[in-house]
């Protein structure tokens, strides 16, 4: 056996088969139901044509369905891709043809998007609908595919560690790029080796032979599958033989008790787009709730504000608060620094694959002050699907080292730690100095007005650009003026990242995973700035 999911989902079911695997809503899967499923399922890829190394793209709310085609597609060599969910047509089109997909398997809901734009992606032919809504023309029913297919693993191909796993990322800051990775590279960078807090295995068939002597945890990742670091902590639960609870989308009231009653262990969301609603309906609607069995609540994608921490840490004392450092291109990274946030700084520990380069992509000196970009060696990715230019800008050698560039600005602290100060593709430069949105938006939310925020630039004659706020007020507090707000933030952060444009706003966006849509900020703020808000 090599490390390939499909092989060793397999060798899991044959020995803990009769465990619980898959909670979401109404339906609980056991690894052997689960299995049953996906055979189903893999047969119907193989009869409609879908080959090794075809792309089929899943969109899909979070589902046992969305699971169910992951490991179809492994089971057969295809490819599973990732397609958000909020994606207009125009968003669609790009990502059907970038991405090359041959079938799709999608909620009734998207259909008329789907039949929209399907003519002008001429690879993509083959549609299994889940629900009961309108089909695009000539598309199956998914149940009809699980009702009409035997449920066997004969006439799959023999597959590898070379098979592929691809995360199309992005979206927030431009269009989506296809991550791709070999399933062994992302097994140990991303899944921790089927024990991400201990010691990864050694074969692929350790993951079985622990899988029999492992008492069964219940893990919830609470952000949409198609989101990187909902799948990778998906499969992490199924590697560990837990059960893997999930809802269709967050509502935080029903995340809290499904946790309740899935006695969850741990789980994982994205930043305080998920935190903050999750800790009003502790301190309002879900006052007095305990939540005894949860030990972890980790945060990937997206870090907590400190105010957000404190919530909390108010109504679940004795849960830890993890903040996760990794991305779609490197898998997981490291965990925030005690006393680390926005506000504070953002300081992780990472792991010794992981450093800070500089301009000459030499490590960058611990405790000089020096900033750089954030890469990472050993298990990388192959590069981007179908872009070699940015291929060869994020990916290079080294001394016979490959690494992969991101595009997080960092130092390194003495202690070799490293202080993130935020994304290159969305600082503000006002006046020569660099001010990166993070550690704005995060003073903001320590306001007792703000909701929620988003932080960019506006053009400004004198200084290039103006640091502007778009807030979202809550609803029982009166909007805070601009002289307020600076007022607040002068004492948080240093005088030229304070906001100097403030613009109150209904609402605002974010992706489906709870990160900030900073494209949609920059248009809407220039908007507002024109019109006089």
């Amino acid at each position: 056996m090599e490390y390939n999911l499909g092989d060793i989902f397999e060798s899991l079911v044959d020995v803990i088969g009769d465990r619980e695997a898959l909670v979401c809503g109404n339906r609980r899967l056991t690894f052997n139901e689960l299995e049953d499923r996906a055979n189903r399922l893999a047969q119907h890829l193989l009869s409609i044509g879908v080959k090794p190394g075809n792309h089929v793209g899943v969109q899909l709310y979070n589902c046992t369905e969305y699971v169910e085609t992951m490991v179809a597609c492994f089971k057969v060599r295809a490819v599973p891709v990732n397609v958000n969910y909020r994606y207009v047509e125009e968003e669609l089109l790009y990502l059907f043809k970038d991405a090359d997909l041959v079938a799709l398997v999608h909620d009734t809901e998207f259909t008329p998007r789907i039949n929209a734009v399907r003519e002008q992606a001429p690879l993509l032919q083959s549609f299994i609908s889940v629900g009961q809504g309108e089909r695009p023309p000539g598309a199956v029913g998914y149940d009809d595919v699980i009702a009409g297919n035997q449920s066997t693993r004969e006439g799959f191909p023999a597959r590898s560690a070379d098979d592929l796993y691809i995360i199309y990322t992005g979206g927030t800051t431009g269009m989506p790029k296809g991550v791709m990775w070999r399933q062994e590279d992302i097994f140990f960078a991303g899944m921790g080796g089927a024990d991400p807090v201990g010691t990864p295995v050694s074969s692929p068939e350790e993951v079985a032979e622990r899988a029999v002597t492992r008492g069964p945890l219940v893990m919830f990742p609470v952000a949409p599958l198609m989101h990187g670091a909902a799948q990778l902590a998906t499969w992490i639960g199924f590697l560990m033989a837990s059960k893997v609870v999930l809802v269709k989308k967050f509502d935080a009231i029903d995340v809290l008790e499904t946790a309740k009653r899935e006695g969850a262990n741990s789980m994982s969301i994205v930043g305080d787009a998920m935190a903050r609603p999750m800790a009003e309906a502790l301190a309002g609607p879900l006052k007095g709730l305990e939540l005894p069995t949860l030990y972890g609540l980790s945060s990937a994608g997206a870090i907590f504000s400190q105010a957000v921490k404190d919530q909390l840490n108010t109504y679940l004392p004795n849960v830890m608060l993890m903040d996760n450092f990794g991305a779609s291109e490197t898998g997981f990274q490291g965990t925030g620094k005690p006393g680390s946030s926005p506000d504070a700084g953002l300081k992780f520990e990472v792991n010794d694959r992981t450093a800070v380069l500089d301009d000459d992509l030499k490590p960058i000196v611990p405790g000089s002050g020096k900033v750089g970009r954030v890469a990472q060696r050993g298990y990388v990715p192959l590069g981007y699907y179908k872009d070699e230019t940015k291929t060869k800008e994020s990916f290079v050698t080294v001394d016979g080292v490959r690494w992969v560039l991101l595009g997080d600005a960092a130092t390194v602290e003495e202690d070799g730690t490293i202080a993130v100060l935020g994304r290159h593709s969305v600082c503000i430069n006002t006046g020569g100095e660099k001010v990166y949105p993070e550690e704005v938006e995060a003073a903001l939310k320590a306001h007792p007005a703000i909701y929620d925020t988003v932080v960019t630039g506006t053009p400004d004659e004198r200084f290039g650009n103006k640091v502007t706020a778009l807030v979202q007020v809550r609803d029982d507090f009166d909007p805070p003026t601009l002289d307020d707000l600076v007022e607040h933030c002068s004492t948080r952060v240093a005088k030229y990242k304070v906001p100097r444009l403030m613009f109150v706003v209904p609402e605002i966006r974010r992706s489906p995973s709870g990160k900030a849509d900073y494209p949609w900020a920059a248009k809407l703020a220039k908007e507002l700035l024109t019109t006089g808000g």
